[in-house]
């Protein structure tokens, strides 16, 4: 259990901030702006949750906002020797199991779903407006993750993890819009 007695400590007011592992990073350095990026998108995911208050959609995206934590955790702790990535007692780890829930989730929703015959907007109903706009803050995320794994050893799994989720949130945005009966279609060239 996390118990944070004091908010500030003002050991970030040189522009660095610490990692799990102890040591201090620049506040813009690649990681830093990867596991600022899963906040982000973390709130945009609180966001769209209360649109779909009291269902079981609802549930599954606070169940994301939980492992969203996981995965701002496991950026937050470089692999000790490059590229270990299993968890333990004391490191928090994305792993295969909650990349599988996310997979059947999105198999589960999509099972419903009126075939996609052109492009969506994002759009529609509300619920589903807020679903796109978390599928694009976590699509930036995902970009901040992959561009941090260019330069640093990242855990596959929270690579594997964090692209999964813009899937799922497309396929539940698509469950909110009647399952895809109110999707707003593209018409490439309309508006010439």
């Amino acid at each position: 259990m996390v118990k944070l007695n004091k908010i500030y400590t003002r050991t970030g007011d040189d522009g660095s901030t610490g990692l799990v592992d102890g040591s201090r990073v620049a506040k813009h350095a690649p990681r830093m702006d990867a596991i600022g990026v899963v906040d982000e998108a973390n709130s945009a995911l609180g966001h769209a949750a209360i649109a779909l208050t009291d269902s079981e959609h609802a549930q599954a995206l606070f169940r994301i906002q939980n492992d969203m934590f996981d995965l701002g955790a496991d950026l937050a702790t470089p692999a000790d020797d490059g590229d270990d990535f299993a968890p333990s007692e004391m490191v928090l780890r994305i792993v295969a199991a909650q990349v599988a829930w996310l997979e059947d989730a999105i198999d589960a929703a999509n099972e419903h779903l009126e075939p996609l015959t052109s492009f969506i907007l994002p759009g529609g109903s509300e619920a589903a407006s807020r679903l796109h706009v978390a599928r694009a803050a976590v699509r930036r995320a995902e970009r901040a993750c992959v561009e941090l794994s260019s330069n640093e050893p990242v855990n596959p799994q929270a690579l594997a993890y964090i692209n999964r989720l813009s899937d799922y949130l497309f396929v539940l945005a698509r469950v909110a819009n009647s399952n895809g009966a109110d999707d707003v279609k593209w018409v490439p060239g309309a508006n010439r």
